[in-house]
């Protein structure tokens, strides 16, 4: 991996603008690019004094086009160490498989975020396992747009389906709260699906990687004129989800100015684009999406009031994995299923040394990550299962044996033992057991009862006197 004295780039890229957008992007984490124009070039450069100093390598997959893998296991095989992040206009999960086993540690489809970039850079020059690493792949890995597609027995996760689900078929606003990759966007494909306006469009704009500057304009539109460069008029996504859903994402990233602007909206149904003399009346269900509590922005002044006042009457707020580790094993064996569906793979089991592994480690990019992690592990996997031995990286960070110790005491996603290494009590045990059970079969009580070797009635009566919901 690279020192943190190195921060040289290599970027094998022949086109202009994309290699000075790269250029500029890496220089705000300290970054100085080498931009090379093709293949030859770039091995050359390896064996100078400035390819010595290489952090990392950028490949533009148009640039050796279909011998893009061969050149990633050129330059692995001279610097086996080196991470190599490949650049690509395609979205096809073999082509991915393919330039990982060649040796890519990451993949970047275009028009790549910044925020994506530069944590691609991050991870791939970090010790630290992977949290967004292929998040543009593994986020076209998905099961149905519903409910029964949220796996998960946690407490806190199934009161957050439940409130989400009995507001679904309402008209109202939404706000989804959780930290980055615990699934916010599949919660809210799942509240549209269920909502009365399922068969219209769903849009989602994420704040965070639209401009400022021009946040306004897309959300409410503009009349030709309306300011320098406004050549066209342009009709706002308000307007176009008339009768439909609108999905602002990273809400807490929109400037005050149209915070204020869109607490109007809710409040009037009426949208006025900038530069127009007349509004117009629209019907549109808002969900946002919030990565950072609201409710303390609010506080420091960086939130209007007002709109969360409005947008919190629903809120639905997703716990992080690091809170809900009895969930993994049927999260890591659902994304197993689903990854072994792509072009190149084929679908895999899981040992229990492995799922100790993955429930022993503190996912800090959540569900989203688990999925990355174990999309790597299927890729090199030879055997029919993953084993503890597929996860290198985690089990670098994890020192101790994950099958003993502290918190890592777990049998199938259960927690035996307390953080001081005495047993819970036995109560604990069986609540844990009953609600994994529930998540695994998705709420299907007659098979969670007859999984359990108990009468429906029992079920319901150990239900009753643990304090568990039928929810989970």
């Amino acid at each position: 991996m690279a020192d943190t004295d190195t921060r040289l780039l290599m970027l094998i890229d022949d086109e202009p603008a994309q290699s000075r957008l790269i250029t500029a992007l890496a220089a705000r984490d300290g970054w100085r690019t080498i931009v090379v124009a093709d293949a030859e070039t770039a091995i050359a450069t390896l064996g100078t004094r400035q390819g010595m100093a290489l952090g990392a390598i950028i490949l533009d997959q148009w640039v050796p086009g279909d011998g893009a893998c061969d050149l990633i296991q050129q330059l692995r095989q001279r610097r086996p160490g080196l991470p190599i992040l490949m650049l690509t206009a395609s979205a096809s999960p073999l082509l991915a498989v393919e330039a990982m086993r060649a040796g890519a540690t990451d993949y970047l489809i275009k028009p790549v975020a910044p925020d994506r970039l530069l944590t691609a850079l991050r991870n791939s020059t970090t010790r630290e396992a992977p949290r967004d690493e292929l998040q543009p792949l593994t986020e076209k890995i998905t099961g149905p747009a519903d409910f029964d597609a949220m796996i998960g027995a946690a407490p806190a996760f199934r009161t957050a389906l439940a409130i989400a689900a009995k507001s679904a078929r309402g008209h109202g606003p939404m706000l989804i709260e959780g930290p980055s990759g615990t699934g916010k966007e599949m919660l809210v494909r799942a509240v549209h699906a269920a909502s009365l306006r399922a068969k219209m469009p769903l849009r989602i704009i994420n704040a965070n990687s639209t401009p400022a500057n021009s946040i306004e304009s897309m959300l409410f539109g503009h009349e030709k004129g309306a300011f320098p460069g406004a050549f066209d008029r342009q009709i706002g996504a308000l307007q176009h989800c008339d009768g439909a859903t609108l999905v602002i994402d990273e809400v807490c990233r929109l400037p005050l100015g149209v915070q204020q602007r869109l607490s109007e909206f809710l409040a009037t149904g009426a949208v006025r684009p900038i530069g127009a003399r007349h509004s117009f009346r629209v019907d549109v269900r808002l969900i946002v999406c919030a990565n950072l509590n609201l409710k303390e922005l609010v506080g420091y002044g960086e939130f209007d009031e007002t709109l969360f006042d409005q947008i919190s009457q629903t809120t639905v707020a997703l716990p992080p994995l690091r809170e809900r580790p009895g969930d993994i094993p049927a999260l890591a064996r659902y994304f197993l299923a689903r990854i072994g569906e792509q072009p190149g793979l084929r679908e895999l089991g899981i040992t229990e040394g492995a799922l100790a592994l993955l429930s022993a480690y503190d996912w800090p990019g959540n569900v989203r990550q688990l999925q990355a992690v174990l999309f790597r592990a299927a890729v090199f996997c030879d055997g029919d299962a993953l084993t503890a031995d597929d996860f290198p990286q985690l089990s670098s960070m994890i020192s101790s044996d994950p099958l003993s110790g502290g918190n890592q005491h777990e049998s199938a996603g259960v927690m035996l033992f307390t953080a001081d290494g005495n047993l819970r009590p036995l109560e604990e045990i069986e609540a844990d057991v009953i609600r994994l059970a529930i998540g695994h079969y998705r709420g299907r009580m007659t098979e969670v009862a007859r999984r359990l070797g108990i009468g429906r009635s029992t079920l319901y009566r150990k239900l009753s006197d643990l304090g568990i919901s039928e929810a989970g």
